[in-house]
């Protein structure tokens, strides 16, 4: 997942062989060049490499992201995928087995949570044009994982929020209700930070493809107005910009798929606090998922949105 923590220098600790293997595979070693550790990547470092007109950037995965659900065949894939769909970067190089990825490096500035919230039409508009595009290799179920990142926890006894494993039952609840009727799958991002939006001026781009899969697109739209806390009125706005209508059931699917992110992504943090070698704070990261996901678990709410997830929309193309 792409945060912001402080940059690093351009030879980070543990780096430096995997860094020297992909500038050779790019015959750059030889050559002079110019390499800046970019800010981001909770799972991976990330350089800009500029030599003899060649602009890139270089992406080393940590040693832990295996742990996380990532596969760096799907990501080198489902980039490519995106990429022909006019969303992502275009990919120069892939080191298998080594989890070396290299893109082109793109102008513009990457997003802060006010940005998503002032762009939401332009986002849905590059999310439509992703979940047309190539098929993507893997299938991201975000309920699958979580219970992965448990198993995870549980056999390492790592930490996690007081009260996380008391809510297995609402959660449970969640799930039922989003597998009665499911959305069609379509190619996602699935990880939708602001950081991970990248803006030239023209088309809304995606980075960072390594949660990608299918999935569905309620999922997107609930992912991206959590991480960027934007609310009822945000989810609102980017479910009418992305389907042209709103209903119960379109806000009530994608609030309940953002709220199953937010559960197990909490997991995530907890994990990455205890097992990785990257300078963030992976415990405030869980919590801020945490605690908004426990307060809708537990509330009053939580029995409306999910009778109107499996209820009938008459608007719905695919209503008899």
């Amino acid at each position: 997942m792409t945060h912001e923590p402080r940059a690093r220098p351009a030879h980070a600790p543990g780096t430096t062989d995997q860094l020297a293997t992909a500038l050779a595979r790019l015959s750059l070693s030889g050559r002079p060049s110019e390499v800046t550790a970019l800010p981001g990547g909770l799972t991976n470092h990330n350089y800009r490499v500029r030599a003899d007109g060649i602009d890139v950037v270089v992406r080393i995965s940590s040693a832990s992201s295996a742990m996380l659900a990532v596969d760096r065949e799907h990501e080198w894939h489902n980039s490519r995928a995106a990429a022909a769909a006019g969303v992502g970067a275009p990919v120069v190089d892939y080191v298998p087995g080594e989890g070396i990825l290299v893109v082109e490096f793109l102008p513009g500035r990457t997003y802060a949570a006010a940005d998503v919230g002032a762009n939401l039409g332009r986002i849905a508009a590059s999310l439509r044009r992703l979940h047309a595009g190539p098929e993507f290799a893997s299938r991201f179920d975000m309920f699958a994982i979580q219970r992965t990142y448990a198993a995870l926890v549980l056999e390492r006894g790592l930490a996690v929020p007081d009260g996380y494993w008391a809510l297995d039952d609402a959660i449970a609840r969640v799930e039922l209700a989003l597998r009665v009727h499911p959305d069609p799958l379509v190619p996602c991002h699935n990880d939708l930070l602001a950081a991970n939006f990248l803006d030239d001026g023209g088309d809304v781009r995606v980075i960072d493809y390594e949660y990608s899969g299918t999935n569905e697109a309620a999922f997107e739209l609930g992912n991206l107005v959590n991480e960027s806390q934007l609310g009822p009125d945000g989810l609102a706005e980017v479910v009418e910009a992305y389907h042209g209508r709103l209903s119960d059931r379109l806000l009530a699917r994608a609030e309940l798929w953002g709220l199953a992110g937010q559960h197990a992504w909490t997991l995530w943090g907890a994990i990455q606090h205890g097992v990785s070698d990257l300078e963030a704070d992976f415990w405030s990261f869980a919590m801020e998922r945490f605690e908004p996901a426990a307060r809708l678990l537990t509330g009053a709410r939580l029995d409306t949105l999910i009778d109107a997830a499996v209820g009938e929309d008459p608007a719905d193309p695919r209503a008899s």
